[in-house]
């Protein structure tokens, strides 16, 4: 059986059950409080980070090197493009959420309002949270301004770029932290990637102390 570390509101973790979940390849989800620093999970990935997939002797790390290898092993259904062009776009994204999206918003919303919480790290810097409020607003802009050009964020097929970028919003949106209202173009693109049988797992996820809104799981919104 193939394994999955991970951790429920980790957007790289989305990213990798998005991509196995697409690709119909079977998984044991198995839940990894990675901050605790566990002995057998660092001999898994020294890095202390999830995810880390496990597929039969190989253990790997670093979502988006899995989310490429899975796509070198199991090709169809394709998440990047055939065109030197087009994989450039899908990877320039990919590093746009994972980095600028993440630095800018995530670790300022999701870190301070759910990860100090369950690390026991203290109460939320308010001063991050304005940050991480304001920053959304442009990073949807921009989504808006890529939707306005193409059916999906890296062209006219849906790729890893619209899943990186699905995995940082529904972490976001499991604790009401986008305005769905500011961008009807990508309130639509979301309500195509979540009606995907591939996050109905993501969908599903419980997190212990932090309730789902009612709005969460509904695929109308």
């Amino acid at each position: 059986m193939n394994r999955l570390y991970h951790y429920p509101l980790s957007p790289f973790s989305r990213k990798v059950r998005l991509s196995l979940a697409e690709k119909k390849i079977e998984v044991e989800l198995v839940e990894e409080r990675f901050w605790e620093k566990d002995a057998d999970f660092l001999r898994r990935n020294p890095a202390g980070k999830v995810p880390v997939l496990k597929m039969g002797d190989r253990v790997m790390a670093d979502s988006t090197a899995i989310c490429e290898y899975l796509e070198e092993v199991h090709p169809t259904p394709a998440l990047m493009p055939k065109d030197a062009e087009a994989r450039y776009e899908v990877r320039r994204l990919v590093a746009w959420f994972d980095d600028k999206f993440n630095e800018e918003v995530t670790t300022k919303l999701m870190g301070e309002r759910v990860f100090r919480k369950v690390m026991g790290t203290g109460y939320p810097d308010s001063t991050n949270v304005k940050a991480g409020s304001k920053a959304v607003k442009y990073h949807l802009d921009y989504m808006t301004w890529l939707l306005d050009q193409r059916r999906w964020l890296a062209g006219n097929e849906m790729s890893l770029a619209d899943f990186a970028a699905a995995a940082h919003l529904s972490c976001l949106d499991y604790v009401s932290d986008v305005d769905w209202n500011r961008s009807e173009i990508v309130k639509d693109w979301y309500a195509k990637i979540k009606s995907r049988p591939a996050f109905r797992s993501i969908l599903a996820d419980q997190i212990s102390g932090f309730p789902q809104p009612a709005h969460y799981a509904d695929l109308d919104f």
